[in-house]
Parts: C-alpha cells; sequence; structure tokens
C-alpha cells in the first residue's frame, strides 16, 4: 500500500470506528480504500485559471477533503485533446504542463484522507469553432447539436487514433499527478456520440451494430488502461437511459455496459440518466434543476447496479443527508454523489460523524452555483476559498451589534456576528424572519428556498441572538443597547412609484402572499427578468387563472439560471401563458372595470395596449433606508462602508477611533439596492466576519 492509500485507509478506520451509519462505512474502489461512501462528482468549476488547477481551484476542492468526504472529482470536462474546448472553464490536460498543478491538488486532498479523481473527456461534437483553439468540432457524423449549435467535421481514422492516444495520454498525466483515478463520460460526449444512434450514423466498423458503435469506447479505454497500469481506478461517467424515442433506451446501455465490464478496462461506473444536446434536456435529465425531485433517477440506478457487477456511483439531486444514506443502505449505490449538496456545505460528512445532522447547511435545489459557478445562493464561502473562509474566526474583542432587519441579509450579519462572539440582538419589524425569501417561497416551484431561512434561525437560536420579532426599530430603540455596530438590512418594498398609474396595479408580493386575491384574467409585467415574476406567473396558472406575461427582456427569465430559464418557458408553455417579450410598461389606467396598460416596444418604439382585469407588476425594490439615514448623523463612520474592506483590498476590521457611546452603521442587501439573496448574504458574511 503506497502512501496515498494508507493515509485514505487510516481515516477510513477511523471513521468506521465512529459509527453505524452506511454513509460512514469505508468501500474498497479498485486498489484504494475510500473513508466512507460520500462523494462529490466531476462539475466545471470554472476556477481554473487558463486551464490549469491552481491555487483557487486547489482550495475549492480542498475544504470539501478537509469537511470528510470519500472522494472529490475535479475536472469536468477536462480536455483530453486541442480540439475539446467549449471556450474556456476546463482543465487542460492536453499537455503535461498540468502535471505539477495536479501534483499539488492530490498532495492537498490526499493531507485530509481523501482521494481525488478526474473526469478525462473529449467533448466532440460539443466543441466550439469560435473559441479556445479555434479548431472544428470533431465527431461520428455530421450531426449538429441543438444547444452548441456547431456543425462538426465526420470523423476519419485519422482522427481517431489521434483522439485515443489522447485519452490515454490525458490520463497518464492523472496518473503522474499523484491522482488516485479517472473517469472517462459517456452521454453527450464523444464516446457517447458513438454509442448512440442519435449522433451516429456511420456504416464502417465504428457504425451500426451496438458492437460497432462501442468500438471506439473500448478502444479509448483499453488505450487508458496501458497508459496507467492495472492498479490506477478507471470508471466512466456512464448514462443507463437517454430518455429519448431515437436513443439508447435502458436495456440497449445494460448491454453497453456489459461489454465494458466483459473487456476488463473499466473498474465502476458513474451513473446518469438522460441527454445534455438540448437546453431542455440538460437541465432536466443531465443536471437536474430547481423544478426537479428530489433524486429523481436514484431508483433506476438501483435496478443498473443489480445487473451489472462493477461499483456504481451516482449524483443527480441527491441534496440531503437522509436520501443519501437510504441509497447505501439499499444498496441503490455504492457511493452516492453529493456535489452541489458539497457546495452548500462542504463539511456535510464531519457534521455527520460529530452527531451534527441538523446543523448541515442546506442544499435547497436554487441552481445558482450552475448560473454563477460553484457560488451556492446561501454559502458565500463556497468557490470563494482564498478570499474568505468557511469558518468563522472569534474577534478579539466582543462588541454589541445590532441587526436592523431579518431577511436573509439580516439574519446572516447575525449569524456571522454571534460566531465571532459579539453580542447580537437582531430586531425585525415582522411576525416572521426570512423578508423576501418567504415571498419567492410561496410559490409553488420555489418552496425549497425556506431552508435557508429555516437553517440560520436555528443557528441563530443556537448561537443565543437575541431576536426581537414585531419590533418597529427607530433611532431611538437602535441605540438603547448602546451598540458597537449598527447593521441596517432592512431590505426594500416593491418598486411602483416610477409608474404613471401605479395606484391601479398590484405587485407580486401582494399576491402572492395573498394580500391581494387574485383574479381569473390578469396580465404580468416584469422588468427584472429574475424569478420573482414568472414564479408568480407558475403559481396562478396552476391555480386556474388564465395568465398572459409582458416582459422588457427579449425572452422570458432573462435574469435567472440557465437550466431554470429553460424550464419556466417549458411550464409556461405548458400551462398556456402568453408571453409577449420587448414590451415596456409606460402607464396603466383604469378601463371600466379592467386596466389598460400600455406599451412601448423596445425595438421599434411603437406603443400598444392590452386589457385585463388585474395589472401586476415587478420591477425589484426600493431600498428601505430611513433608519440608515436617521443613524447616519450620529455614527462614527457617517454609516460609510469602506469598499477596500468589502474586497478583500484590506483585511483588517473596522480601525476607526470611536469615542465612548459611539457606533459604526453599516447598511447591506436591499437596504442598498435590489439584488438577489446571493448578494446579501455574501455582503453580510463578508462585512461582519471582519467586524
Amino acid at each position: 500500500m503506497n502512501g496515498v492509500e494508507q493515509n485514505v485507509s487510516i481515516a477510513a478506520s477511523q471513521a468506521s470506528d465512529t459509527s453505524g451509519d452506511p454513509l460512514l462505512q469505508p468501500f474498497r474502489l479498485k486498489g484504494l480504500t475510500l473513508r466512507n461512501r460520500v462523494v462529490s462528482t466531476s462539475h466545471a468549476s470554472m476556477l481554473d485559471e487558463g486551464g490549469l488547477p491552481l491555487e483557487r481551484y486547489q482550495r475549492y476542492h480542498e475544504e470539501k477533503a478537509r469537511g470528510g468526504l470519500a472522494m472529490t472529482m475535479a475536472g469536468g470536462s477536462a480536455m483530453t485533446s486541442p480540439d475539446s474546448s467549449w471556450g474556456g472553464g476546463q482543465l487542460d490536460l492536453s499537455s503535461d504542463r498540468i502535471v505539477l498543478h495536479l501534483q499539488s491538488l492530490s498532495q492537498r486532498i490526499h493531507r485530509h484522507g481523501a482521494a481525488v479523481m478526474c473526469q478525462v473527456s473529449h467533448l466532440g461534437r460539443r466543441a466550439t469553432a469560435y473559441a479556445g483553439n479555434w479548431l472544428p468540432p470533431v465527431a461520428p457524423s455530421r450531426v449538429r447539436e441543438t444547444r452548441n449549435r456547431n456543425f462538426p467535421k465526420e470523423m476519419d481514422g485519422a482522427d481517431i487514433d489521434r483522439i485515443v492516444k489522447d485519452y490515454a495520454s490525458a490520463a497518464r498525466r492523472c496518473r503522474d499527478g499523484g491522482l488516485d483515478g479517472i473517469e472517462t463520460v459517456t452521454g453527450g460526449h464523444l464516446i457517447g456520440q458513438f454509442l448512440s444512434r442519435r449522433t451516429n450514423r456511420r456504416t464502417d466498423a465504428f457504425g451500426g451494430s451496438l458492437e460497432n458503435r462501442a468500438r471506439f469506447g473500448l478502444m479509448v479505454h483499453e488505450a487508458i488502461r496501458r497508459a496507467v497500469g492495472d492498479d490506477f481506478a478507471v470508471g466512466i461517467r456512464f448514462v443507463i437511459d437517454e430518455a429519448a424515442e431515437d436513443g439508447s433506451d435502458f436495456e440497449e446501455c445494460l448491454a453497453f455496459a456489459r461489454l465494458f465490464e466483459r473487456e476488463g478496462h473499466v473498474d465502476f461506473f458513474n451513473c446518469i440518466v438522460g441527454r445534455m444536446d438540448t437546453d431542455l434536456s440538460l437541465a432536466e435529465q443531465n443536471m437536474p434543476g430547481m423544478f426537479t425531485k428530489s433524486a429523481p433517477f436514484l431508483p433506476l440506478v438501483g435496478v443498473f447496479k443489480r445487473q451489472t457487477r462493477l461499483p456504481v456511483i451516482h449524483a443527480a439531486a441527491i441534496r440531503d443527508v437522509a436520501t443519501a444514506r437510504h441509497a447505501i443502505r439499499e444498496n441503490l449505490v455504492d457511493l452516492v454523489g453529493m456535489t452541489r449538496a458539497h457546495i452548500a456545505d462542504p463539511h456535510i460528512v464531519n457534521k455527520v460523524m460529530r452527531g451534527e445532522e441538523e446543523r448541515i447547511r442546506p442544499c435547497v435545489g436554487a441552481s445558482y452555483c450552475l448560473y454563477k459557478k460553484v457560488q451556492c445562493i446561501h454559502n458565500p464561502a463556497s468557490g470563494h476559498e482564498t478570499i474568505i473562509s468557511h469558518t468563522i474566526a472569534r474577534a478579539e474583542t466582543p462588541k454589541r451589534v445590532v441587526v436592523v432587519g431579518g431577511g436573509p441579509g439580516g439574519m446572516e450579519a447575525a449569524r456571522v456576528a454571534a460566531e465571532r462572539g459579539h453580542k447580537v440582538s437582531l430586531l425585525e419589524a415582522g411576525a416572521r424572519l426570512g423578508g423576501q425569501v418567504l415571498v419567492a417561497a410561496s410559490a409553488f416551484d420555489r418552496k425549497d428556498l425556506i431552508g435557508i431561512v429555516d437553517w440560520r434561525a436555528d443557528e441563530l437560536a443556537r448561537l443565543g441572538v437575541e431576536v426581537r420579532l414585531n419590533t418597529y426599530a427607530d433611532a431611538e430603540v437602535v441605540l438603547a443597547g448602546k451598540p458597537d455596530a449598527v447593521i441596517v438590512a432592512t431590505g426594500g418594498i416593491p418598486d411602483m412609484e416610477w409608474l404613471d398609474g401605479a395606484e391601479h396595479c398590484d405587485s407580486v408580493w401582494d399576491v402572492l402572499t395573498g394580500v391581494v386575491p387574485a383574479k381569473d384574467d390578469l396580465l404580468i409585467y416584469d422588468e427584472t427578468g429574475r424569478q420573482a415574476a414568472i414564479s408568480c406567473a407558475l403559481h396562478l396558472a396552476r391555480l386556474g387563472h388564465v395568465v398572459s406575461l409582458a416582459t422588457a427582456d427579449d425572452t422570458l427569465a432573462f435574469e435567472t439560471p440557465y437550466p431554470d430559464r429553460v424550464s419556466f418557458r417549458n411550464r409556461a408553455s405548458e400551462l398556456g401563458i402568453r408571453v409577449v417579450g420587448d414590451l415596456r410598461l409606460i402607464k396603466a389606467a383604469r378601463q371600466g372595470n379592467g386596466i389598460a396598460a400600455r406599451f412601448r416596444h423596445e425595438l421599434t418604439g411603437t406603443e400598444t395596449e392590452m386589457t385585463t382585469a388585474q395589472l401586476i407588476v415587478e420591477r425589484g425594490t426600493i431600498p428601505i433606508e430611513d433608519i440608515y439615514q436617521e443613524l447616519r448623523i450620529r455614527s462614527a463612520n457617517n454609516g460609510v462602508t469602506d469598499i477596500a474592506l468589502m474586497t478583500g483590498a484590506r483585511t483588517e476590521g473596522d480601525d476607526r477611533p470611536q469615542v465612548a457611546g459611539s457606533f459604526v452603521l453599516h447598511r447591506i442587501g436591499d437596504a442598498v439596492a435590489s439584488r438577489d439573496i446571493y448578494s446579501s448574504i455574501y455582503e453580510a458574511y463578508r462585512l461582519c466576519s471582519q467586524l
């Protein structure tokens, strides 16, 4: 046993002594003993620098290793060849320059007792001709991908020989980099393009029969095995059902799997379902987003596992420990992938081992990590490990801190300040904590967002934060506790003042919260492109209302995560919501029993009018800043927050001289400007972790 395996094996024995929990039992994969059953699968973090895994990339993966998982897998769509680029954001395994950096990555991971692998792949037709190395994509046949939009060159014998060698060389570089294994990819990538009848129209030895379509993948794995030896773990991220009428169904995929098993060059299957050649198939099959139920493919993976002999990994919307534990206990998988869950909380396993499962920060399925790569909607440290820490240091001198506003930003400010050891009071005007998240979670499709609030509420209780609900905070109330610091996180109110005739309109907030009843026939106007308007539209349409939506953008849900954008459009179409783009609302007026909404076309300037029983408007928020303005003149810093401190250019805390009885004043989140949940939480963390 080498040093790497010894570190992992020791950690495994420690974990097995801790608990009988199925998740914490070790597992033997090839020659590697993994300390438990929890892994993070390969994904494109976009943290590379010129295709290399430098400090940011390494620290991101290291945090998960520090947090206790068994294995982290790097390099989503890592390039085997120069013509396998989608334009940036991939590890580049096509030259030896990466080996030194992989060695550094593997050393970081191994020192914490975890293993590390890398995905090794050629994109085939998914590559781009218009960025990266500006080379034409290649594929088994000249079949264009809808999502990628490039027309590929049909591969000839020279292309096949070159790319097979490139796969082997890339795998060797991973081995030389000290990694514990690699995986290739079927699915929408090149090996899968050969396997599938949808993309393989060849009539030579690489097309037609099942055996011929498998030939390229088998050649790749044979070459990889020769390059890395018998002791190095080699797997496939393997599609077990393309979920397409003209694609490979479960039975055909199972037949392919048995071919790979028979040849003996594959050590595990990392099972996925569906395609990735359209926005919708990517969002609802291959990388399920907000609209997908928890662990949608786990039962099918269990069937696959019972009919194959190799170890099985699976990751797809497995967001919580209970589901992961079920997957292992019921022998549906051997290793469970909790990839996005580890972006939300990289310390999941350690918390389970310490008996602190209730303290795991939940993945709420918001898809923010797919939109703003590896940035969780409510974990500000993920992806920022070189700037801020996942653990909060205690302050040298405890202070009295008052936070005004109990939305996500205010709750985060109170939590972080309390973790620093400060005495914290949180004042909220409403009867519940949560702010705008309560409004968002009122919509059917966004109810899981309430986890952002619930987790923080539990943490505030654990930390002993004084939470005062139904408390309107004027200056005297705030200053009664003689604070050293005041954080204003009062959020905003719907922006309606700009509109001529606003008195005839309702806000999305009014309707979602039930303050104003929705009428049978209504029109929603969206000027932000965020989730609020379209979530409201879907919510009301499901309740039986006739809904139209006009937007100033050229497409629906313009400012939402890309996997959700297409799902929003899909559901709007299914529910019969009429959507009109490029229209800016300029006036609303009463017309009989209804409302006449006047619009100006964004491109032509032409004015049109729509009549509706109810006009609902979404245009972001106006800051609630009365208390901030009232306190500014009495504060030591005039309410000015040092931008250098917030951006990491200066790392010391607020060091302005303060006289007895004075306080520093800051405001965060939508109390500054209309933004999103992540922005308010990130701002609160950056500020209060240095308070």
